[in-house]
């Protein structure tokens, strides 16, 4: 782990939060005077403390001179509460210098509870154009909706993991999972399929990189990857979560598909029919074992994809013989806001 941080009563999977452009902090509340817990790189470089020097402090530590006792009252009040709150407020680097911080926080939920305070952070100008300050707030706005809902996810796959009997290998396991959230914010980057500031996402493109990643990860030498997809625009949460459902059905077809076999096929197809997107994954594996009834029943990941379609309000289908398998997702279509 490249970032710093410490045990908390969630064990937040770090991984695919240190390396976002976006500085971001994570505080812990079941501490005494609710200190950082993690902090990413970005954050080090937009503050100037390193990342050592921030964990285990309050946030308050970028207060100086030039910060404004009301915005820390207001900000205050949203914590004590448990409330999201985004705000502009003077901040100073390590050096000194004020900055104008474009704050963002989110309380992060555990069984009811709040578990962590997410802290986004972004510099401006002290002096900026009214205008470019409300652009500036929707921007950062969208970002910290991306941000909670799949740190939403990733608490909800440790809840499950921690069922597991074996937590080495679990935890192996969940952090592949994780680098699944981690591609998807590299492609809703400008280097993506996607934009940082924008919540459409193609759908057929996405999955095609997820796919080559996890072919690339788990599949064998002689195991071939195809993927066709036709051209589907779905919102940044619901290609998160077919981003993971897709990453869950691959992986299990790579691992257990073509046990005993040095060669075969696992195709990949989006498609757009009336009413649905449908997603279908198949193999010319050995099949599923007789009596399976999956993902109705299994392990980690069965649940997972279980709570993945649940998520999607979407059908799913499972075909299996000797010949191979075939996992068929249909999620609500044109009539959804979710999917145009």
């Amino acid at each position: 782990m490249s970032d710093a941080g410490v045990e908390g009563p969630v064990q937040l999977p770090t991984t695919a939060l240190s390396g976002l452009p976006l500085a971001l902090v994570l505080t812990n509340p079941a501490f005494e005077d609710n200190p950082i817990v993690f902090a990413n790189a970005a954050f080090a470089r937009l503050t100037g403390y390193t990342i050592e020097a921030t964990i285990g402090r309050n946030c308050r530590f970028l207060q100086g001179p030039a910060t404004e006792p009301e915005r820390v009252a207001e900000i205050r009040q949203a914590i004590a509460a448990g409330q999201d709150i985004s705000i502009e407020i003077t901040n100073h680097r390590a050096d000194g210098t004020p900055f104008l911080n474009r704050l963002t926080v989110t309380p992060i939920l555990d069984e009811g509870r709040v578990a962590y305070f997410l802290g986004t952070q972004s510099a401006g100008d002290i002096e900026i154009a009214e205008g470019r300050v409300a652009a500036v707030r929707m921007q950062l706005a969208e970002i910290q909706h991306r941000v909670k809902n799949h740190l939403a996810m990733i608490v909800s796959m440790i809840r499950m993991q921690a069922r597991g009997a074996d937590a080495h290998d679990d935890f192996v396991v969940l952090a592949r999972r994780v680098e699944a959230l981690q591609l998807l914010y590299q492609e809703l980057s400008e280097t993506g399929v996607s934009s940082t500031f924008r919540d459409e996402v193609p759908l057929g493109a996405y999955v095609s990189r997820i796919a080559a990643a996890v072919g690339h990860l788990d599949g064998g030498q002689g195991i071939r990857v195809n993927v066709i997809a036709e051209e589907v625009i779905v919102d940044a949460g619901t290609a998160g979560r077919v981003g993971l459902l897709v990453s869950e059905i691959l992986t299990n077809a790579f691992r257990h598909a073509f046990v005993g076999r040095d060669s075969g096929l696992v195709e990949t197809r989006v498609q757009r029919l009336s009413g649905v997107v449908r997603i279908q994954v198949s193999d010319d594996g050995v099949g599923l074992p007789e009596g399976s009834d999956w993902p109705t029943s299994g392990n980690l990941g069965s649940r997972i994809v279980t709570a993945l379609l649940a998520g999607l309000e979407a059908k799913h289908a499972v075909t299996t013989s000797a010949a191979g398998t075939t996992v068929t997702i249909d999620i609500p279509g044109p009539e959804s806001p979710a999917i145009a």
